[in-house]
């Protein structure tokens, strides 16, 4: 079974559920979860998990993300981008630039959200967008999300090309609709492209072509980013011999079971000390004696032991 993170490029016409199902096909294996849906009409990266990197996906949907869209104003749609029904078009000959700049710019921050209609979540066990697809609206609570910057990239009134990055749980759409209404003028969606999650970025990723041949020379895995890889901003720490079975079984370690990777282990460049300068609640890798990644353990200093957060030893 293959384990690790592969950057895809999401190509329009696609789900993220449609992206699964074809590298379940050209890898042979039924393990392998997708880190957030992009809408199949939306292109760019999709990291998708497979094998024991699956644990991975939770962690990697909470991420902050970075988009290129295209904001059309003037017309809003049931959907809030361009595919929807059109439910009204106005005037935008009175816009000037530097308005349309200074209202998109006052997104940035924390704005509370109403999720659209046409998205995957839930009310009462029903996905909202079955519910619409029935004509029926329901009630949804706004939810604080955070847009971290907006760089305009493009103005060329009634559309401006903007690049968004923003925390997770944010729709691009309904921002592109909620600029729109601020203007008075309405707003929606028309061209939406993903160039970013965490680590990945839209130059690295590779299409479904891509990845099928890769995989029929048997060279896929070194493409793969390894699990470990994704918590590089942690220390890296080993579990003594003695502690082996115990780590490998999630349970909690005494810091003296716990030594610090201060170089390479194959050049035995370790400390053997229990005081490692730890922050209480830090995240650290951990390894066995032999270099295996076992998963991510955080300290607890009160207790002085290291209780597990995600074991990835297991499939």
């Amino acid at each position: 079974m293959i384990h690790g993170v592969l950057n895809v490029y999401k190509e329009k016409g696609f789900t993220s559920h449609d992206v699964v199902a074809k590298l379940r096909g050209i890898t042979g294996q039924r393990k392998i979860g997708h880190t957030g849906t992009l809408d199949p009409d939306a292109t760019g990266v999709l990291p998708v998990c497979l094998g024991r990197a699956t644990k991975l996906c939770d962690m990697l949907t909470d991420k902050d993300k970075t988009y290129e869209a295209v904001l059309l104003l003037g017309k809003t749609t049931d959907t809030q981008d361009i595919s929807g029904q059109v439910l009204s078009t106005m005037d935008t000959s009175y816009l000037q630039e530097e308005e349309v700049q200074r209202t998109i710019e006052q997104f940035v921050g924390e704005y509370a959200q109403i999720p659209p209609m046409y998205s995957a979540l839930k009310v009462n066990g029903r996905k909202l967008y079955e519910l619409a697809r029935e004509g029926k609206v329901v009630e949804r609570k706004a939810r604080l999300v955070r847009i971290h910057e907006i760089r305009i990239l493009e103005m060329r009134l009634p559309r401006v090309r903007m690049e968004v990055t923003c925390s997770k749980g944010t729709y691009i759409r309904t921002l592109c609709q909620d600029i729109g209404e601020k203007l008075g003028c309405g707003g929606c969606m028309e061209e939406l492209v993903r160039t970013r999650v965490s680590r990945f970025k839209l130059a690295e990723s590779m299409t479904l072509d891509e990845i099928r041949r890769l995989q029929e020379e048997g060279t896929l895995e070194k493409v793969l980013v390894p699990i470990d890889a994704m918590f590089d901003a942690y220390k890296k720490m080993f579990v003594k011999e003695r502690w082996d079975s115990l780590a490998k079984n999630g349970n909690a370690l005494p810091a003296r079971a716990v030594v610090c990777a201060c170089g390479h282990k194959e050049d035995q460049d370790m400390k053997e000390k229990t005081d490692l300068g730890m922050e209480d609640q830090e995240s650290v890798r951990l390894y066995d004696e032999v270099g295996q990644f076992i998963g991510i353990y955080r300290w607890q200093k009160e207790k002085k032991e290291y209780r597990i957060v995600k074991m990835f030893l297991q499939s």
